[in-house]
């Protein structure tokens, strides 16, 4: 498939996807979801990918939301079965997913945020729920997330007053794992993306599967189904399970091959 709203690079074991719509703050409209979709659709089922990145091209906004001038003037909306920006209602990855914010993620672009692992945003990054202000509701995860994220209280404070929150508030309340320099949240991420890429990435999809899951259940409940997570039996199951203990004994780094 090939994309005219956004941009793939892959860096070895890392893939970086942009949103590419600089004109309209790298809005999104129902064409775009669908290659976001089919971006995250190969990067899960390459074994030879194991991060991702997902950031807005140029340095005001990785995303505005959904992009309303296009639905006013008759645009279709609607997305896959993956949701808003082809993640928000995607529950099947267990790859790490790091969003690189810099600028603007206000609505769905705050909601796509939210639905990656870690958000790691630039000093001139803002964040808001603002559908309020134009009759809608973050219904893309936002309203959702959030709370489960930071709390409801401190959540409701943002979503009853829409208002904009800093990349410093982002990391007190909880939600930003790492504030840069502006123009620095990409090069941050990619830091990040490459310790993850030191570790077995079958222990990090297992670990990913089970901290995901077992949130949905009673901590007894989860000590127990943890074991049944396809994740954890893959881990198991691994070569990567051999590896690791073996270049331990032989006091050498382990050379993970994700299988």
């Amino acid at each position: 498939m090939a994309y005219e709203h956004i941009l793939v690079e892959r860096e070895g074991p890392i893939t970086i996807v942009t949103l590419n719509r600089p004109q309209v703050f790298n809005a999104l409209h129902k064409p775009a979801h669908f290659e976001l979709e089919d971006a995250f659709d190969k990067f899960s089922a390459d074994p030879d990918q194991w991060v991702a990145i997902v950031t807005g091209a140029g340095d005001k906004a990785f995303s505005a939301g959904n992009d309303l001038k296009y639905q006013a003037a008759g645009g279709e909306r609607g997305w896959g079965k993956s949701g808003f920006g082809g993640l928000v209602s995607r529950f099947d990855c267990d790859k790490p997913i790091i969003a690189a914010v810099n600028g603007f993620a206000m609505g769905g672009g705050f909601e796509v945020a939210l639905a990656c692992d870690l958000i790691v945003a630039a000093e001139n990054a803002v964040f808001a729920l603002p559908e309020p202000s134009v009759g809608l509701a973050a219904m893309a995860g936002g309203l959702l997330r959030l709370p489960r994220t930071i709390g409801m209280k401190r959540a409701m404070g943002m979503i009853l007053t829409a208002r904009r929150v800093s990349p410093q508030e982002g990391k007190e309340l909880g939600f930003v794992h790492e504030v840069t320099p502006t123009g620095g949240a990409l090069a941050a991420a990619k830091k990040i993306a490459q310790h993850i890429c030191t570790l077995s990435p079958m222990s990090i999809r297992a670990s990913k599967q089970v901290a995901i899951r077992g949130a949905e259940m009673s901590l007894a409940d989860a000590l127990v189904a943890q074991n049944e997570f396809p994740a954890v039996k893959a881990m198991f199951g691994s070569a990567d399970l051999i590896e690791g203990p073996k270049a331990f004994a032989e006091k050498r780094k382990p050379n993970w091959t994700g299988r």
